[in-house]
C-alpha cells in the first residue's frame, strides 16, 4: 500500500495521552479516519486545546464508535492500517479476548483477521500481569505493541520532542518510514560504558 493512497484508522480511547493522537494526525499521509470512544472524548476535552473539534479537524472524517455498520468495520473494503493511540487497558483486553462490541474493537479485530497493520499504544503504568499477558496475546496475533515510552538519547528539550519520539515509533510500525524520520531522531551510535 503506497503512502499517498494509505487509509489509516486512528482510534483514541480513555487513556491519558491524547497529545500522541493529535501529533500523529499532523504527520500521517493519506486518508485518516478518526474514532474516539466515549471515555476518549472526555480525555481529549481535558488534555487538548481545541478539544474534539480540533482533533477532528486533523482527520479526513470522524466516525461514531457505535456505528458498527461503518465501512471500516468490514474486511471486504480496501486494505488499511489502524493505530489505537492511546489505548486503554480496557480496549486492549477486549481486543485480546476477541470482543468486538464497538467500532474500535471491531476494526481492530478486522485488522487482525485480515493481517493488516494494527498498532497498539498502551499508556498505563505500572502494568499488571494481566496487562502484560494481553499484550503478548495481541503481539502473537500480529499486532505491534508500541508503549508510550519516549527515549532520551536525543536529548529532548521540550515535551513535544518526547511526543515526537513515540509518534515516530508509531509511524515506523505503520510502515511510514519517511514520516517517521521527520518525527524521530534516529540513534547515530555512540560509546556505551
Amino acid at each position: 500500500m503506497g503512502n499517498a493512497r494509505a487509509t489509516t484508522i486512528v482510534a483514541v480511547t480513555g487513556a491519558t495521552g491524547a497529545v500522541y493522537a493529535s501529533r500523529l494526525l499532523d504527520l500521517l499521509p493519506g486518508r485518516n479516519y478518526l474514532i474516539v470512544t466515549e471515555h476518549g472524548r472526555d480525555v481529549v476535552e481535558i488534555e487538548l486545546d481545541g478539544g474534539l473539534k480540533g482533533l477532528e479537524a486533523k482527520a479526513t472524517a470522524l466516525i461514531d464508535n457505535e456505528d458498527l455498520g461503518a465501512e471500516v468495520s468490514s474486511g471486504s473494503g480496501p486494505t488499511r492500517r489502524m493505530v489505537i493511540i492511546p489505548c486503554s487497558m480496557n480496549t486492549l483486553s477486549k481486543i485480546a479476548c476477541g470482543i468486538a462490541d464497538n467500532l474500535v474493537t471491531r476494526s481492530a479485530s478486522v485488522c487482525l483477521k485480515e493481517s493488516w497493520p494494527l498498532v497498539i499504544v498502551p499508556r498505563e503504568s505500572p502494568l499488571s500481569l494481566i496487562h502484560i499477558e494481553n499484550m503478548a496475546r495481541l503481539k502473537r496475533a500480529g499486532a505491534a505493541i508500541v508503549p508510550a515510552s519516549p527515549g532520551f538519547y536525543g536529548r529532548p528539550a521540550r515535551v513535544e520532542d518526547l511526543v515526537d519520539f513515540v509518534v515516530g515509533k508509531v509511524l515506523g510500525a505503520l510502515g511510514f518510514e519517511k514520516e517517521a524520520r521527520k518525527a524521530l531522531r534516529p540513534w547515530k551510535g555512540g560509546k556505551m560504558k
